[in-house]
């Protein structure tokens, strides 16, 4: 009688996909607020609902590229073990913190258009 290890394989790729994507959606939305508060023409075409005006379409682009970024980067790395966490932890990071940047209003109101 032989014994086998039947201990499944983990890959962390798909957690480090959905912290990297996350991170990505939250960039997307602080870039949106950014973009609306700086061009009335892109606020207006943001506006996807009017009693919330163009809130609805920079939430609702920022999904969109929140599960882009997520289908892109699972499909890529759903069988991989990422040996540089530590670099995808500084990225993940990084656009957490510009997306705070980005919707902390004394920041997004330099950008306010006139």
């Amino acid at each position: 009688m032989t014994s086998t290890d039947s201990t499944p394989q983990y890959f962390d790729g798909p957690v480090w996909a959905a912290i990297i994507s996350a991170s990505a959606g939250c960039a997307a939305f602080g870039l949106l607020v950014d973009l609306a508060e700086a061009s009335k023409s892109f606020s207006n075409a943001l506006n996807f609902y009017n009693p919330t005006g163009d809130l609805s379409g920079k939430s609702t682009v920022a999904v969109v590229i929140w599960l882009f970024v997520w289908i892109v980067l699972h499909a890529c790395w759903k069988h991989r073990d990422m040996k540089g966490s530590g670099k995808l932890t500084v990225i993940a990071v990084i656009l957490i913190l510009l997306a705070l940047l980005a919707v902390f209003p004394p920041f997004f109101g330099l950008f306010a258009a006139g």
